[in-house]
């Protein structure tokens, strides 16, 4: 079940309190959650490489993000790699790279 929003600031607050290390990283990491919170994991999933991902986890103290987020947040349809794979078979394939072109961060608003 995804964290409630009182839950992931408490995280965040939490994370950065006893943060040690790169800004930089700890700002990434807590951006991959707040946008994760609208985009959900399978998006997020499609953005960052799976070490991307593991090194945020561990900022995060996080064992995987399925635990946080919802799988499909409800801008999940403005990510360009989401629309090309849903209703698809395809997602995992694309997540492991084994479908090239597929893999983006780019999000705007779907033609009607």
């Amino acid at each position: 079940m995804p964290m409630t929003d009182d839950q992931i600031l408490s995280l965040v607050d939490r994370t950065a309190d006893e943060f040690r290390g790169e800004l930089s990283e700890l700002e990434s990491a807590i951006g991959m959650l707040l946008i994760g919170r609208h985009y959900g994991w399978r998006v997020i999933l499609l953005v960052h490489s799976p070490a991307t991902i593991r090194k945020y986890l561990k900022i995060l103290g996080l064992k995987n993000l399925r635990d946080v987020l919802p799988e499909v947040g409800v801008l999940a349809h403005r990510s360009n790699a989401w629309r090309m794979l849903d209703g698809t078979q395809n997602f995992w394939k694309a997540v492991r790279g084994q479908i090239a072109g597929v893999r983006s961060a780019k999000a705007d608003v779907p033609p009607r």
